[in-house]
């Protein structure tokens, strides 16, 4: 079939790659002029990164990045709460990969282009609507020129974001993101390794926390490019969301300057950063429908989400894996489309949900109220089998462990 894949980010191309590889016919339009490679660190689970191995990726993405070997958490003094091992460290198949955002856009967009052809991603074409008939549907688009666009295809992937147009003409009262309670601040620094030097940490509680992982082997210097996120509970958020936009360490920083760990320089990785970019923690309500005869919506268009647990990115990519079976599940392809959405927005409903409840973090806010001053054995915080019963129970909402698996104690309220 002719498909229509909306949005040149993480989301969009993955499910372009994926969709040629099942043998249809895709192209890409993205609204901006051109695609940069924009943004700090991000977080591919071993569950998108099978996916992501079974289009020949893997390879090319390690070489930008880091097999992540464990995930810790800290409280603020630097005292180790829970640790656990991921990747092919913890028996999965694939690794776990910390990368820059841009060099994973950058893969992504370079296999999109040598696989499908150049011709087959379109830049400035920002989508306005689409009108369904007679077995295709026709995509509409606009260039910064003025000029319109239409577009017949079989079928309409719409990947365009959190801001998505096509979810905006699906639900045009839905209004904007909803806004968290927090502002993260995020950067990179080129810093000596910590812990194993394949390390990924979360350190704090609820409102006031640091999150930091390399997303790059060690260069001649012996230095690694660390990623790094501030996150702090401010009330009011009065600027519109831009991955793009410039932080001011002066904002943050100063609630941070104790933060100096044996393992840790936290101030320190921040007065070295390379660039710091401010954003607001936003998501969406989850929507009764993503698919919509022969159009639906795939990644942040369809579930944004906090990103706690590493999952905006993963689970997109793992959107493009189900809407390429249900295609070949499925001769029809509203069928298809209806399959793919039931498969996976009640699974990303759950995920959204979760996240709002701190997701695999809540051991962070659990030890801050119990011990707010620290403690002398992590044992005597929390009960036994606690700790691992809130990973495990994250772990079967994101598809990273057998449902099926024992847990070793009762719910407690708001679990994950």
């Amino acid at each position: 079939m002719q498909a229509i894949v909306v949005g040149a980010g993480i989301g969009g191309l993955a499910a372009a790659l994926a969709l040629h590889a099942s043998g249809h016919e895709v192209t890409v339009f993205e609204s901006t002029p051109t695609i940069l490679p924009l943004g700090v660190g991000i977080n591919l689970l071993p569950n998108a990164v099978e996916v992501l191995g079974e289009l020949g990726l893997v390879e090319a993405l390690l070489a930008h990045g880091v097999a992540t070997r464990e995930m810790l958490y800290f409280n603020r003094f630097g005292q180790r709460i829970w640790g656990e091992p991921r990747g092919r460290f913890a028996g999965h198949a694939a690794p776990q990969i910390s990368l820059h955002r841009g060099a994973l856009q950058g893969a992504l967009f370079d296999a999109v282009v040598e696989r499908l052809g150049p011709e087959r991603v379109i830049c400035d074409r920002r989508f306005m609507d689409h009108e369904e008939g007679g077995g295709r549907i026709v995509a509409r688009f606009l260039d910064r020129a003025g000029a319109a666009w239409e577009v017949p295809a079989d079928l309409l992937i719409c990947a365009d974001g959190i801001h998505s147009a096509a979810r905006a003409r699906l639900y045009p009262d839905e209004g904007p993101p909803i806004y968290g309670g927090h502002i993260l601040w995020r950067g990179t620094s080129l810093a000596a390794p910590f812990l194993t030097g394949a390390s990924m940490v979360i350190a704090g509680h609820r409102d006031q926390k640091f999150v930091i992982y390399p997303i790059s082997p060690p260069g001649p210097d012996g230095r690694q490019r660390i990623n790094w996120a501030a996150d702090l509970a401010v009330a009011k958020n009065l600027r519109r969301e831009d991955w793009n936009r410039p932080g001011d360490p002066a904002e943050f920083l100063p609630r941070f300057e104790s933060w100096r760990f044996d393992w840790l320089d936290v101030p320190g990785l921040v007065r070295d950063a390379e660039a710091i970019y401010e954003f607001p923690l936003v998501d969406r309500d989850p929507v009764p429908r993503w698919s919509h005869g022969r159009m639906t919506l795939l990644g942040d268009a369809a579930h944004p989400m906090y990103p706690n647990g590493s999952n905006g990115a993963s689970q997109a990519i793992l959107d493009a894996r189900a809407l390429v079976r249900a295609l070949a599940a499925h001769a029809d392809p509203v069928e298809a489309l209806a399959a793919y959405e039931a498969e996976r927005l009640p699974a990303t409903a759950a995920i959204v949900a979760a996240n709002r409840r701190d997701g695999p973090e809540q051991c962070l806010q659990i030890a801050y109220e119990r011990a707010p001053d620290g403690f002398d054995r992590i044992e005597d915080v929390f009960a036994p089998g606690e700790l691992e019963d809130i990973a495990a129970r994250y772990r079967v909402l994101t598809g990273l462990k057998r449902a099926s698996e024992p847990l070793t104690r009762k719910p407690v309220p708001n679990d994950t």
